[in-house]
């Protein structure tokens, strides 16, 4: 069977009407995969902020108790904790030359690395890349905890892809990986509960009305499931 007539097949068992329960969702995609690869797992969520007001952003860091299934490619800068973040296995590690390197355009984020750690002195000497980082959302900050001074534990959590840093999109959606469908029943439901306790968390002050308008979960190749609020 051909995956596109797989995918009709497993469409046909989709009830459109149904809020599913995380757990029915994720049994339903492990239990009707279709492609031939490790899919990975996406939470997406309408969220009810207005995305032209900057208080009103939603941007968290959070630990998924069983990783997602991907490791980030994490560069480091200090002057303090060189060592430390080699033997805790970062991609780049550096300071001021590293800082210089993105400015001139050598090392660039995304391509050279996905997550930019550093440690407290190093904040003021990152002006420079401001501009660089921030429209990628790289740009280290207290608030996701990607200013540190315990860089071998942030490194080893990423490296691990159980550190995640998420933040709404120009839409005022989110979307997040939770996991692999190879993963148990029980760690993407962990994962995800991970998750949606954060969201629980850091509706903006400023904010009126429900932060949390929908929620679906799919596979990358499977379809999309409405999930209970």
């Amino acid at each position: 069977m051909s995956r596109g007539k797989q995918y009709r097949s497993v469409a046909k068992k989709l009830d459109v009407e149904k809020e599913y329960t995380p757990e029915e969702a994720i049994a339903f995609l492990k239990e009707n995969k279709t492609a031939k690869f490790d899919e990975s797992v996406e939470v997406h969520v309408r969220l009810g902020i207005n995305t032209k007001k900057s208080d009103e952003m939603v941007r968290a860091t959070i630990v998924l108790p069983e990783g997602t299934g991907r490791s980030q490619r994490v560069a480091v800068v200090t002057s303090t904790k060189e060592k430390e973040a080699k033997e805790a296995g970062a991609d780049l590690v550096g300071g001021e030359e590293l800082i210089k390197e993105i400015k001139d355009g050598k090392v660039i984020p995304g391509a050279a690395f996905d997550v930019l750690l550093a440690t407290p002195e190093m904040m003021p000497k990152l002006a420079p890349i401001a501009k660089i980082l921030g429209p990628k959302g790289m740009m280290p900050s207290p608030k996701t905890e990607t200013v540190t001074p315990k860089i071998k534990e942030a490194v080893e959590m990423l490296k691990k892809g159980k550190k995640i840093s998420f933040k709404n999109d120009d839409t005022g959606n989110l979307h997040q990986i939770i996991g692999k469908l190879s993963f148990a029943a029980e760690a993407l439901l962990q994962n995800y509960q991970a998750l949606r306790e954060a969201l629980g968390k850091i509706k903006p002050e400023n904010m009126k009305g429900k932060l949390i308008k929908s929620i679906t979960l799919c596979s990358t190749m499977g379809p999309s499931l409405k999930v209970k609020i």
